[in-house]
């Protein structure tokens, strides 16, 4: 077993999976792979185990019966990734939205620079590292990130990013059966809990790429809920003990 593995979220990712998989695995850090699937009506998830048989022992499927959010699933596979005592866990996603090469960049921000918590920045003192979002969608999750660090006070510029990795303390601190949010907000409500938790959080610039194949799971309700359940979150903050 690898001290690090990468937990990828999927839904109907049957056209990116085997080859995000085998670009994990190319790397020169040996990184173990959690996928975890949400019952995809497209099969991705007999894919994922038909390759266990090529990477036995490194790569691992997580089923589940039902699609219930990308925050749920995470927390599933934060808990699988726990249990088997892994020092270092990473979120990426499944389309090649993060390239595989910056793990290792991430992974030497907490391993060898000291961070507790890395994230993987697209917008990084004030620059936009994004490729091929139509202009539309690239202001929304720009100012999107801007109202978040606005509201919450976070010293973090992309605070909607979903490319992380997490020495294992840090998600051990938190109490992963209180995450609220299963959408987009997910995102800010961890590194919100980590931040009033002081933990060392850092950002490493990465561009982040647009999908080409497979569609996006965004939708108007994740992103209210993103919008309106970060000031229900910040307000409930002041009155934590």
């Amino acid at each position: 077993m690898q001290d690090a593995i990468v937990i990828i979220p999927t839904y109907n990712e049957i056209e990116n999976i085997e080859a995000i998989i085998r670009a994990v695995f190319a790397q020169d850090k040996a990184f173990d792979i959690l996928v975890v699937d949400d019952n995809s009506p497209d099969d991705t998830g007999a894919k994922v185990g038909a390759l266990q048989n090529e990477f036995p022992n490194r790569l691992h499927l997580l089923s589940r019966a039902n699609k219930t959010g990308l925050g749920t699933a995470y927390i599933a596979g934060f808990k699988w990734c726990l249990l088997k005592h892994y020092e270092y866990i990473f979120e990426m996603d499944a389309d090649f939205s993060h390239n595989p090469d910056d793990l290792i960049h991430l992974y030497n921000a907490c391993a060898v620079e000291g961070a507790d918590m890395a994230i993987g920045s697209r917008y990084i003192d004030n620059r936009v590292n994004v490729v091929d979002w139509d202009m539309k969608r690239l202001m929304m999750s720009y100012f999107a990130s801007k109202y978040v660090k606005f509201i919450t006070r976070m010293r973090i510029d992309d605070t909607t990013a979903g490319f992380i990795c997490y020495k294992r303390h840090v998600l051990e601190t938190i109490n992963l059966d209180k995450i609220k949010f299963v959408g987009y907000a997910f995102q800010i409500e961890m590194k919100f809990k980590a931040y009033l938790k002081k933990f060392n959080i850092v950002e490493v610039p990465i561009v982040f790429t647009d999908r080409t194949k497979g569609k996006s799971k965004m939708s108007g309700s994740i992103i209210s809920e993103a919008i309106f359940g970060v000031i229900n979150m910040k307000f409930k903050s002041l009155f934590a003990k």
